[in-house]
């Protein structure tokens, strides 16, 4: 057997955004949110090609932690100047992602991102079925329309 017919995958270290405004993406997710910054790099040159495959590949980025490890890296790509600007995904579109995100007061945090200029995409709804029955759930769209899904569990009765 060859080496390489088997691997595992062992974790999931980061979710990547690629933003049109680092500060701006920042402020959302480290002010809003309460992300802890990690650290910040620039990557230019052969090994910012090599890595993503775009040519002249210039890139600020920030990367931010999430209570539980997860990390969220936001990538301003200063070049190639053909790059697409305010594509605007819909949930629906292909190639649209979204993380998920687990919180303890929903209705708290659509306060904080109402209160920042931010809102939800509707109205937060409580999931009937499935493995995530219960949890109450709703769609933000961050300053670029990057869709974060937050979920809150249901308390539990303990008493």
């Amino acid at each position: 057997m060859s080496r390489c017919e088997s691997f595992r995958i062992l974790a999931a270290d980061h979710t990547g955004i690629t933003v049109a405004n680092l500060e701006r993406s920042l402020t959302f997710w480290r002010d809003v949110l309460g992300f802890e910054p990690s650290h910040t790099a620039h990557q230019t040159g052969e090994m910012a090609s090599e890595i993503t495959g775009v040519v002249g590949a210039e890139i600020k980025l920030a990367v931010l932690k999430a209570p539980g490890g997860h990390k969220i890296e936001l990538l301003e790509y200063l070049a190639p100047p053909d790059r697409k600007k305010d594509v605007d995904l819909r949930p629906c579109d292909v190639g649209s992602v979204h993380v998920a995100l687990l919180v303890d007061d929903l209705e708290c945090l659509l306060e904080r991102i109402a209160a920042s200029g931010w809102k939800a995409s509707g109205e937060p709804q409580n999931l009937q079925s499935g493995p995530n029955s219960g949890k109450r759930v709703i769609y933000v769209r961050d300053p670029d329309g990057t869709t974060i899904e937050f979920m809150q569990v249901p308390e539990t009765g303990n008493g």
